[in-house]
């Protein structure tokens, strides 16, 4: 059983408890901080989007389209479906000349209550723009046309969209992907299960760019300048992932991942992040993450102030009173890195 990452106080006595792994990793493979299970297969789902929109550049699809900084973000977003985010994949499709009907992640409502109930109130249903995924999807779909490949099923485990980004992890994470176990993730393509440990091993390649050549250390940067410019982009209002890169890049880049996953690069320091909450639950991870962050000296306390609703919120009743709180669990925040 892992150990508690989050506790979540009433009063005086705690009432939840939030279990997880922490892996904060080097790029040599050497393990800086480990906390929980580490080794155990887990699904970064999402987590890993950094690496997933590498083909895009390394092949030359970006630039053929001429897509800027603001796609690149985009492509690696877990994004609410605001306004911003619907109207670049919109002007993405016409880029690449596909239809809406051309992505295969779903149709979906906004996830930001707001943009829901204002799609909902013009009479529009969900769209397959809007679904978190879209820009992902885009960037598959794009480097399909420009290598000129048929489109349909380009989500499904055997198809070469695929196969470009299992060989970045491949190289990134020094795993064998044809040998993971696997499933299909929520937006209708592969995800791969894979220890924690290289999750976070992975996240520090791409930060430093140990190991890769130059054509994908020339992509990884501009990812990496791409997110730091846009972070709205990459999630939204009211996201953990938009206000710390907000706040903290391009020293620090996030990534949140569903099922209570986040992984970050931090390409002064060329280390990797990867926490995995056993719930599944994001409430635990937002905090855990913060804790992280503060606890390797790259969040200040006047920044952690800024940050408090997601690294440690206060629990309120319906009178708006305070009556509680969740923060991380002194077990593995005192232990020194």
């Amino acid at each position: 059983m892992n150990p508690v990452l989050v506790n979540v106080w009433r009063g005086s006595a705690i009432e939840s408890r939030h279990r997880g792994a922490v892996a904060v990793v080097d790029s040599s493979g050497k393990s800086v901080f480990s906390f929980g299970d580490t080794q155990l297969p887990v699904y970064p789902r999402s987590a890993i989007k950094f690496f997933q929109s590498v083909p895009l550049l390394e092949t030359g699809a970006a630039q053929h389209f001429d897509l800027d900084d603001q796609h690149i973000a985009f492509s690696c977003a877990s994004h609410n479906g605001e306004i911003i985010h619907d109207d670049l994949a919109n002007d993405w499709l016409k880029r690449i000349a596909c239809e809406v009907d051309d992505l295969e992640c779903g149709a979906t409502l906004p996830m930001n209550k707001e943009s829901a109930y204002e799609l909902l109130g013009m009479g529009r249903g969900p769209q397959r723009t809007h679904h978190n995924c879209s820009g992902k999807h885009l960037g598959l779909l794009t480097t399909c046309r420009y290598l000129k490949e048929t489109v349909q099923n380009y989500r499904l485990y055997h198809h070469p969209a695929q196969r470009r980004w299992f060989d970045v992890l491949e190289n990134l994470c020094n795993v064998r992907p044809m040998q993971l176990p696997w499933g299909y993730d929520g937006c209708g393509i592969p995800t791969l299960a894979m220890p924690l440990h290289r999750v976070a091993f992975g996240m520090a390649r791409f930060a430093d760019k140990t190991g890769v050549d130059e054509d994908r250390a020339q992509a990884i940067d501009q990812i990496q300048t791409a997110v730091a410019r846009h972070p709205y982009l990459v999630a939204g209002a009211s996201r953990l992932c938009t206000a710390l890169m907000e706040r903290l890049a391009p020293k620090v880049l996030v990534k949140v991942g569903a099922e209570g996953f986040y992984a970050a690069c931090l390409p002064e320091q060329g280390l990797g992040i990867a926490i995995k909450m056993d719930d599944g639950g994001t409430r635990g991870a937002n905090v855990a993450m913060g804790a992280v962050l503060q606890s390797i000296g790259e969040m200040q306390d006047d920044i952690a102030a800024e940050l408090q609703e997601f690294i440690a919120p206060s629990i309120t009743n319906s009178r708006g009173e305070v009556v509680g709180r969740i923060e991380a669990s002194s077990e593995w925040t005192d232990v020194s890195y």
